[in-house]
């Protein structure tokens, strides 16, 4: 909890990780912290997961553990029901509790008839779950969304089709966009002068499988350009390119480890799920100087200007071409580099948007 007076400016968050932990979570709000506490706000943040308890969740086995983790995290929940009173606003990132109704945020809104300000930044109505957590699909209860959004003070998603749905439910929609810190984790830019650039990819191993759209490029491409293809992940693909390297997933070296390449790619498939990403990809390539190649989906086609600071490409010739493209022609490199850092400062940036997420706690 910071410190400060007790008053109306006070924030109790209801989140799913501890802080520093969950990308999502960082990048929503926790980055905004210190600025809550710069302007006197009074804030709890409360994980249902202990860090060994969400391990376990993200495993291939220990069903038990699961299952303990899920009663503890409930546990937890029942205790921020005596805590709540204390505080005017509270922020629900994504859902309060994994499994089951929304009955914590009923009570909360309904019983307490507390300020919620509901952040999601993915399409999490649709029914989809991890490949290790299958099981617990039944019981995930996909339509709390709705009724969340309902009971809300005010909802807060990260791009327009997010707020599409979100305006069904609820008068009071923000877009918030996912945003770096330039001036710290994303403040250092890549030196674009090399004369053997490397071509890159970073996200979660659920989904590795877009790479497939754009892999018979890299191949074609590798045959004829001597340059390395980099996956940042929690899992390796063992993708079968002639030059691949795989760096493991780190919070601590994350920026350095993106500086490893010189092009950023964000390949998607076309669906509701796709289209609800917030291209936090392209705004982390960008953020850093390096150009973008995205596909054309959702929000991807705001973040990047084609031909500017990066590349939308719809089909596998296109792909190929502006890869080919951006390894050969060092001086476009740098001018859309430099292009997409100045976007990232001015769009997407904790700077350019603290002043809008400050708004929904008036």
């Amino acid at each position: 909890m910071s410190s400060g007076k007790q008053s109306g400016k006070s924030i109790y968050f209801i989140v799913a990780a501890p802080v520093g932990i969950s990308p999502s979570q960082r990048f929503r709000f926790e980055h905004y912290l210190d600025i809550l506490r710069q302007n006197d706000f009074r804030y709890h943040v409360s994980p249902y997961f202990s860090e060994k308890g969400r391990k376990a969740l993200y495993s291939s086995s220990n069903f038990t553990g699961k299952i303990l983790a899920i009663a503890k995290g409930y546990c937890r929940r029942i205790a921020d029901l005596f805590r709540i009173i204390n505080y005017r606003f509270v922020y629900i990132h994504r859902e309060a509790a994994p499994v089951g109704p929304p009955v914590f945020e009923w009570i909360v809104a309904k019983v307490f008839r507390k300020k919620i300000i509901y952040d999601f930044d993915d399409s999490i109505w649709v029914p989809a779950m991890s490949e290790y957590n299958k099981k617990f699909l039944a019981i995930r209860y996909f339509g709390k969304v709705a009724k969340i959004c309902k009971w809300s003070h005010k909802v807060s998603v990260g791009n327009a089709f997010l707020k599409e749905y979100a305006d069904k439910h609820s008068n009071s929609v923000f877009v918030v966009p996912t945003v770096v810190n330039t001036d710290t984790v994303h403040g250092t830019l890549q030196q674009q002068d090399t004369d053997k650039p490397a071509v890159g990819w970073t996200g979660s191993f659920s989904t590795l499988m877009y790479l497939d759209q754009v892999l018979p490029a890299l191949k074609k491409i590798q045959k004829e350009i001597d340059f390395t293809f980099f996956v940042i992940a929690d899992k390796d693909p063992l993708l079968p390119l002639q030059n691949y390297k795989f760096i493991p997933w780190d919070k601590e070296t994350e920026t350095e480890d993106l500086l490893q390449f010189n092009v950023g790619l964000m390949p998607l498939t076309d669906d509701e799920i796709t289209r609800g990403k917030c291209g936090f990809k392209a705004i982390q390539y960008m953020a850093l100087g390096m150009p973008a190649i995205v596909s054309p989906v959702g929000v991807n086609t705001e973040i990047v200007t084609e031909g500017v600071d990066g590349f939308i490409c719809g089909d596998i010739n296109e792909w190929e071409k502006r890869i080919r493209l951006l390894l050969t022609d060092k001086e476009m490199r740098k001018r859309m580099g430099t292009a997409a850092r100045k976007k990232i400062e001015s769009r997407y940036s904790v700077k350019a948007v603290e002043a809008l997420f400050l708004s929904m706690f008036e």
